[in-house]
């Protein structure tokens, strides 16, 4: 077999393949037994059907296109090896010139790793948020545990936001049909949560007891998608919740705690911890922006369109600025991918068995699966390599991490070394989750 490479851009490289005759032969064969095991022709048992019986009736160039396609994924991988070439995405082939009994030629067109050199990344400095807990923060955190056993009190005011409403509401078409799907009476609903139809909290803002309102509604999909309805909502009640008094009885109630004042220290401990594994993340995040900014190279533009078009396959086009930040993510994320994949060479970074299986234990219930359910299923859908490929990113960037300079907000330097061990120590624990680029 021969091949040669021709640069077409700095991602983009042509092959032109010839494949002599004699390397074909073993597909011819399994082509014509393939052919003959799916024909019937008189005379002839199904399978024993000579390859010129065959060349008659179904023609020779069928039986070397079946051949020519079997041996072209083989002859593919040897001239990327021969060429040293690393691609990137599915190859465009055209078979070029079938020369019968002599060679068959075909050309891919194909992205590849750019060439770049990494920066210098063990000097990165990022400034991060000081890891305070404010008196204010304690007491946000506690009004909200009260929110959990408050009661809904009913009062005679025009409804604000937070107030949780008893409503009835109906629709309608231009001429006057209800609309059985915007029907419903009694509904529980908290003003100022968007939660229901749009237009639903501004029509009933500011609306007392016994007050209908009446708004319009055009749906975007289902039915009537495109068609304006009148939907009218009647208040039969307006409810505020009533918080239990922030003392003794209360942390007795909702906590293990006897005295308010040591609930309240639990929520600045708990508050404190939080704010060390969000200034792990927030370091984690800006090294790796600062990382990505250091370098700039071009990405391959067909992977970036494959994947645009991958997000928009649902038949949704999106917007101009929708897809620009689709693109925009697409080359960001693959340029991110790039550099950490040669961090993690540079590095010698690898994904130990052990590292894996704490993956598969963060990440299956994200899907309802057990772990060991989980790592078949990325098994027969051939995945398993992409997340080790996500794992050693993660490590590699994780390296990177422990190189940078990072100073809170106060210009006090972070312990970067223990904060890794808060976040992996979190990670594990469920707590929080880290996905990179």
């Amino acid at each position: 077999m021969k091949s040669t490479a021709e640069t077409l851009s700095p991602t983009r490289v042509k092959l032109t393949v010839e494949v002599p005759f004699d390397e074909l032969q073993s597909s011819l064969d399994a082509a014509y037994k393939a052919i003959a095991g799916q024909i019937s022709i008189p005379g002839f048992r199904k399978g024993k059907v000579p390859a010129r019986v065959i060349d008659q009736r179904v023609g020779r160039a069928a039986v070397l296109e079946e051949a020519v396609n079997q041996v072209l994924p083989k002859a593919y991988e040897e001239a990327l090896r021969e060429n040293d070439v690393t691609p990137l995405g599915r190859p465009d082939v055209e078979i070029t010139e079938i020369q019968d009994g002599q060679s068959v030629t075909f050309t891919a067109e194909v992205d590849t790793m750019p060439e770049f050199d990494l920066p210098a990344y063990d000097g990165i400095s990022v400034t991060v948020d000081d890891a305070e807990v404010t008196d204010d923060d304690v007491e946000e955190q506690l009004t909200a545990l009260r929110g959990r056993f408050a009661s809904l009190v009913p009062v005679e005011r025009a409804a604000a936001d937070g107030d949780v409403l008893l409503v009835d509401i109906s629709g309608a078409q231009p001429d006057g049909t209800a609309v059985e799907d915007l029907s419903g009476n009694a509904l529980s609903y908290e003003l100022g949560t968007d939660g229901m139809l749009p237009g639903f909290d501004d029509a009933v803002r500011g609306a007392s007891a016994g007050e209908t309102r009446t708004f319009e509604f055009t749906p975007e999909v289902g039915e009537f998608a495109g068609a304006p309805l009148t939907v009218t909502a009647t208040v039969s009640t307006v409810r505020e919740r009533s918080l239990p008094d922030a003392d003794d009885s209360f942390a007795q109630m909702a906590s293990e705690f006897d005295t308010i004042g040591e609930l309240r220290d639990d929520i600045r401990t708990r508050l404190a911890k939080i704010r060390v594994l969000e200034q792990g993340l927030q370091a984690r995040g800006k090294v790796h922006e600062a990382l990505v900014e250091l370098v700039d190279f071009p990405v391959p533009e067909g992977v970036i369109r494959a994947e645009v078009e991958d997000h928009f396959a649902d038949g949704h086009a999106g917007d101009d600025e929708h897809r620009a930040e689709v693109e925009r993510n697409a080359r960001n994320g693959l340029k991110s991918q790039l550099i950490l994949d040669r961090i993690a060479e540079t590095e010698n970074v690898s994904v130990g068995e052990s590292e894996l299986s704490a993956w598969l234990l963060q990440n299956a219930p994200r899907y309802g699966m057990a772990p060991d359910a989980f790592a078949q299923a990325l098994v027969q859908a051939g995945q398993l390599p992409m997340a080790i490929s996500d794992i050693r990113r993660s490590k590699a960037l994780a390296v990177v991490t422990q190189k940078a300079k990072v100073f809170d907000a106060s210009g006090r330097p972070v312990d970067l070394e223990a904060l890794d061990a808060d976040l992996r120590a979190a990670e594990a624990a469920g707590e929080v989750e880290v996905i990179e680029d």
